[in-house]
């Protein structure tokens, strides 16, 4: 597992994340109000997969980073 790659991935789609109008969005979804992490992952794997090649392993290293990235763009937006 090439850490380095999987750490730009996230950065790629981290950067790619907007949350506007209490809504998720990313270069995975459509436009969607907030829902669980759960049901975010599989468009999330679907996306890790056709754009990166990612593997399982790969895409849940990328995935449990995502999720705390998520959260402080959710948090951070609920502060302003």
């Amino acid at each position: 597992m090439n850490e380095e790659f999987l750490n730009k991935v996230y950065n790629q789609i981290i950067s790619e994340t907007r949350i506007i109008d209490n809504k998720i969005h990313a270069p995975f979804l459509p436009s969607l109000p907030f829902y669980s992490f759960i049901s975010l992952f599989s468009f999330f794997v679907f996306h890790c997969k056709d754009v990166y090649s990612l593997n399982k392993e790969e895409t849940y290293y990328v995935w449990e980073k995502y999720k705390k990235g998520l959260t402080t763009l959710i948090n951070d937006k609920e502060l302003v």
